[in-house]
């Protein structure tokens, strides 16, 4: 790299500022590495792994013995390390959306599995049998539903069905947050409700997203909303070498 742009510093023109910007803006080489879009995979993660753990909060299976160390390796995995990775992924995506949901609750997701799994072997109590570990976990939950409303609001910019799945799943947040540190178990109960509404507009947005990429057209909407204009600046670049407006990476209009 260094020899080749000191070969180019020697072949570089003389002349003002145009031309050394039309030399460098010639001479400069990008590589792009193309990837899925991550939210396929975290979409995926979360589905599955909300779906599983809602439907013990609402009572459809399992015990306070044997459950806890059936969800707990599961949650930790494909809610957890699936969809972490799904987040960080996201940062080489430039999506920024993306990044803040599936890091806070793939991060959550793997301390949820810890937490079972120390559950199932007796080293911690569980949220049904204290109160003290019962508010604990609702005081996570008060952080999960801060960002997920903050994400709703984001989504409501991109897509309907994202929005609306994010208000879902940050109104379940809610919600069990107040079930949790409050002990009331019906809270709890339509919280857990929420949740599993939640996993099912994530499985259809996964689905949507697997849909559209394997037959390169839309089979299922999502509700995508019109570009916005594009963002403008006061301050002029000083001839910065750069792609011009629509950079891999960056969704059309932003």
């Amino acid at each position: 790299m260094t020899r080749e742009m000191n070969m180019a510093d020697r072949a570089m023109p003389a002349g003002g500022d145009g031309a050394e910007y039309s030399f460098w803006r010639e001479h400069t080489h990008i590589n792009l590495s193309p990837v899925a879009a991550p939210s396929i995979l975290g979409l995926a993660g979360f589905a599955v792994s909300t779906f599983m753990v809602a439907a013990n909060l609402a009572g459809w299976f399992g015990d306070s013995t044997t459950t806890p160390l059936l969800l707990a390796p599961f949650a930790f995995a494909f809610g957890g390390v699936a969809q972490f990775l799904a987040g960080m992924w996201s940062y080489r995506a430039r999506d920024a959306l993306a990044t803040v949901v599936h890091g806070a609750w793939g991060a959550f997701w793997l301390g949820y599995g810890v937490y079972q799994l120390f559950v199932g072997l007796g080293g911690l109590p569980s949220t049904t049998a204290s109160p003290v570990a019962a508010a604990a976990i609702g005081f996570w939950f008060i952080g999960l539903a801060a960002i997920t409303w903050t994400g709703a609001l984001a989504a409501l910019a991109e897509s309907l069905v994202l929005c609306a799945l994010l208000a879902i799943l940050a109104a379940g947040a809610t919600l069990l947050a107040i079930g949790l540190i409050g002990d009331v178990g019906v809270v709890r109960t339509i919280a857990a409700y929420f949740l599993l509404a939640s996993a099912v507009l994530a499985w259809y947005a996964c689905s949507a997203m697997v849909l559209e990429a394997a037959h390169h057209r839309v089979l299922l909407p999502m509700g995508l909303r019109a570009p916005r204009p594009a963002r403008t600046t006061t301050v002029p670049l000083h001839q910065a070498i750069q792609f011009d407006h629509g950079e891999p990476g960056i969704k059309a209009g932003q």
